[in-house]
């Protein structure tokens, strides 16, 4: 498959960039700067704003399927996750690329009593302002066409996690959870390859 991946410069991005590779993909990474990134040899570099539908169509011509890990923390989060939802909603379908996988986050997920895992007694709300624009993003998705669907780890990642190759979905987070960056990416590039989540929330567990 031909696959575009938005935010390939972060930690998410480059595994999925890896594992996408792995797999035989021909992956085009895109990030704001590739002089910074010549490292990612394993795919085609190449600029692009995931916050301009212009830019997204451009990269995402010819694609197959396209994997969003982007995120841009010197922009407020209630601007740049919304914006770039929309960008990816309208730059993807002119380039008729239907599927898209978004790397979410644990704290906008429902927990075990139903309600989102920010809004549960004595979740941290320092970063509150991030988990917000994260779901502001969602409702975009949610407003969109595309076959899309959000991945996000149960809990947090296991920053020094390695390759184990099991994992699970769930319907609820869980603040205890923790994955891989190399088995989360397994799981996006699943749904790539054979989708099972359709314009849905799901959460990623380790197995």
């Amino acid at each position: 498959m031909n696959i575009v991946v938005f935010g390939a410069g972060g930690r998410a991005g480059r595994q999925a960039v890896a594992e996408a590779h792995r797999r035989g993909h021909r992956v085009t990474a895109v990030v704001r700067d590739p002089a910074a990134h010549a490292d990612l040899v394993d795919a085609h570099l190449m600029p692009g704003d995931v916050t301009d539908a212009a830019s997204v169509a451009h990269a995402a011509v010819g694609q197959d399927a396209a994997i969003s890990a982007a995120v841009d923390l010197s922009r407020p989060p209630h601007d740049f996750f919304p914006t770039s939802s929309r960008a990816l909603a309208a730059g993807l379908a002119e380039a008729g690329v239907r599927r898209l996988l978004v790397v979410g986050l644990a704290s906008i997920m429902p927990g075990a009593s139903g309600v989102a895992l920010m809004d549960e007694p004595g979740y941290p709300d320092e970063y509150r302002s991030f988990y917000l624009g994260h779901a502001a993003g969602l409702d975009e998705l949610r407003a969109c066409d595309l076959d899309w669907a959000y991945v996000a780890p149960a809990g947090d990642f296991e920053h020094g996690g390695t390759r184990t190759g099991r994992y699970r979905f769930a319907e609820h987070g869980d603040p205890a959870s923790r994955i891989s960056y190399p088995d989360f990416a397994i799981a996006l590039l699943d749904e790539v390859e054979t989708p099972r989540h359709h314009r849905a929330a799901v959460s990623v567990h380790e197995a």
